[in-house]
């Protein structure tokens, strides 16, 4: 099975951490190429973000902070493939299309190889810059197992937790509103 990853948005963060966010469901590459020959300490705060963390999604050559494994068809790989060539030469100045067509195959590889787990797991990236070379390193998000007996969505993180109170403490009661009014009357005073 055949597996590339898309850019996913889970908030909007993306749209403020980054010059250009990509569109949530972009076929996504690593993107670390686009700051090969660039100097990290002339770089604005979102482009070292997008640095530090981004996946670049082909289309829109915007940023993602996260990327989901997803199958693909080899028509689809085929026409990303074309994709990221044709934004090479006509936004990165690739010099023709047939080496702009080798460098797209060899980052739509690197892209399929970080995808070796189950679809809809989630990808992240972090890079640094050292000794002048950009290193990558990437880790997967996993959704965890639903506890027995539980729906997916609530299993993992109640809001909250209820605990039997246990001997004869004294109940504790709050009048809220007569608190609001001894309040009101006291800056009325002041």
């Amino acid at each position: 099975m055949l597996k590339l990853p898309r850019t996913i948005r889970l908030d909007p963060s993306d749209t403020f951490v980054f010059e250009r966010a990509a569109e949530p469901g972009e076929w996504a590459v690593s993107g670390a190429f686009v700051f090969w020959d660039c100097n990290p300490a002339t770089l604005g705060q979102k482009q070292r973000v997008a640095l530090r963390s981004g996946f670049l999604g082909i289309d829109s050559l915007g940023w993602s902070t996260l990327a989901v494994v997803t199958e693909a068809t080899e028509v689809e790989r085929q026409g990303v493939i074309v994709r990221l060539a044709e934004q090479l030469v006509t936004k990165f100045g690739a010099p023709e299309m047939e080496a702009a067509l080798a460098a797209a195959q060899e980052e739509v590889a690197f892209a399929a190889s970080l995808c070796d787990h189950p679809p809809q797991t989630i990808l992240a990236v972090q890079r640094t810059v050292e000794n002048g070379e950009i290193r990558e390193r990437f880790r997967t998000l996993k959704p965890r197992e639903a506890e027995a007996g539980s729906d997916r969505l609530h299993s993992h993180a109640p809001a909250f937790t209820f605990h039997e109170i246990e001997g004869d403490e004294p109940a504790e009661e709050v009048d809220l509103l007569g608190l609001s009014k001894t309040d009101r009357l006291k800056a009325d005073r002041a």
